[in-house]
């Protein structure tokens, strides 16, 4: 963040400065008062449960220079009447200041977050790079992310998510895009929106809020994006398989683990390109990150070498770990829609393809917001996994259980799939029924607590703990 003392602030802000000292705001702002940054500011936010006023002294001892808040904590700061616009002014005034920076914003209904990790590294070889911390997406992580530029900063890539028509709009109002990306419009937040036609309206802000000069990268393969060319004046870059996107990818291959291997091209130039990714989707994703980062300045060469060094930055998305004994676990668990769900059950079965003797389980839980198409969906994935030859399915929850029924009925299966009530009990069936040499994907909403399970499967160490009663022997 630029340099800010208080008065600064409050000018920006339209706040009153409280207890000044001198201070002088060095560091970014933040929210969370246990990850405090030194010379930061601190934004007390009044949440559902938590009133960060309760943690402004906490972040002052931590390090922070200042408070933004809506009362005064006693400690140097500005007062606001609501600290969550406020902190957005704030960013956008910030932006304004920092001259060189090139903004790339993202959106799509799934691989934001893994393509904006991917794009983030791949841009930091051209540029210092500031880029949005998981999925931190939303009113308070966005201008979060854009106060952690300073007059260094080169690309700042943020990801852009949307519940409403508008709140793209909204962001992109924070921080003016250059770049805007759409990777696809699928069937997330399906129940929220009402279709994929209202999705893509949404979307499709991001490339509205272009200037002249802009640029938009769009799916060539999806058409809902492809159509967003009309939706603005600015130049338009695509990507896709076939013959008439900009950036194509294709023959795509998968090792032992599930990692891509694939052709690349952009004009006369060409790559075969071997990511460290797990899923052939993410094929996509590197053709979509190659655009963006040549509509970013950088040239197609430099990008071929620098994507096979990226790898997986936030947690829980195809995230691959091994437990002491062995046993492999896929932990895909911060969210899922129909979409991902598909392509992380592809995944397990490459996987398990290039393990002969190794069995694949899903462990899947429910998928969310997906309105009056939910029981379809989910028994379209029970039936997907049988297709796929999954070995084994274990259905946690209620709300999922309509892919266990899609299951049995698809395979008539004999105990290949079982539907349990809770993390508990599926840990428990785990403990007793996996082996050394499996491969366990952990999948569904994140309110289904399914990344925590697969936490808790792979911090195990495998031993078999039941009593002599209780195994039968």
């Amino acid at each position: 963040m630029i340099p800010l003392t208080l008065p600064e602030i409050a000018d920006v802000v339209g706040g009153t400065v409280v207890h000044d000292e001198g201070v002088t705001v060095t560091g970014p702002a933040f929210v969370d008062s246990r990850i405090a940054e030194r010379g930061g500011l601190f934004v007390a936010v009044l949440g559902e449960h938590v009133d960060g006023h309760d943690y402004a002294d906490a972040a002052l001892r931590a390090g922070a220079a200042a408070v933004l808040s809506s009362r005064d904590t006693g400690n140097p700061g500005v007062v606001v009447d609501d600290p969550v616009p406020a902190l957005a002014t704030l960013a956008r005034h910030v932006l304004g200041r920092v001259e060189r920076v090139t903004v790339v914003a993202l959106t799509g209904s799934q691989g934001k977050t893994s393509t904006k990790d991917v794009l983030a590294q791949v841009l930091a070889e051209h540029g210092r790079t500031v880029a949005t911390f998981g999925s931190f997406n939303n009113e308070i992580g966005l201008p979060l992310t854009v106060l952690r530029t300073s007059a260094r900063t080169d690309h700042l890539v943020l990801e852009m998510g949307a519940r409403h028509v508008g709140d793209i709009r909204t962001s992109c109002e924070i921080a003016p895009p250059q770049v805007s990306l759409v990777l696809n419009v699928g069937k997330a937040h399906l129940g929220e929106f009402g279709s994929q036609e209202a999705i893509a309206q949404a979307k499709g802000e991001i490339v509205e809020a272009l200037p002249t000069g802009g640029v938009a990268v769009l799916n060539a393969d999806d058409p809902l994006v492809s159509a967003m060319a009309h939706r603005t004046d600015a130049r338009v870059l695509t990507f896709g398989t076939g013959e008439a996107a900009d950036v194509r990818y294709g023959d795509v291959a998968l090792d032992e683990l599930g990692r891509p291997t694939f052709d690349l091209s952009y004009g006369d130039e060409s790559a075969r390109v071997t990511l460290r990714l797990v899923g052939e989707h993410h094929a996509a994703n590197a053709a979509a990150v190659t655009a963006t980062a040549i509509a970013a300045g950088m040239p197609f060469a430099a990008v071929a070498v620098a994507l096979p060094k990226a790898g997986a930055t936030s947690p829980a998305r195809m995230q691959v770990g091994e437990r002491a004994d062995g046993l492999t676990v896929v932990n895909d668990a911060y969210n899922a829609n129909p979409d991902s769900m598909r392509a992380a059950l592809k995944a397990l079965a490459a996987i398990g393809r290039g393990r002969p003797g190794a069995r694949t389980v899903a462990v899947l839980g429910e998928m969310l917001e997906l309105g009056g198409s939910s029981r379809e969906e989910h028994d379209a994935v029970g039936r997907l996994a049988v297709r796929l030859d999954v070995r084994q399915l274990v259905v946690v929850g209620e709300g999922a259980k309509p892919i266990h029924l899609g299951a049995s009925l698809e395979g008539s299966w004999n105990g290949e799939s079982v539907f349990v009530p809770d993390t508990d009990a599926a840990y428990a069936w785990l403990r007793e029924h996996v082996r050394p040499d499996d491969v366990v994907l952990f999948k569904a909403s994140r309110d289904s607590h399914l990344r925590q399970l697969a936490e808790r499967v792979l911090a195990d160490d495998g031993t078999d703990h039941r009593t002599e009663e209780e195994t039968g022997r």
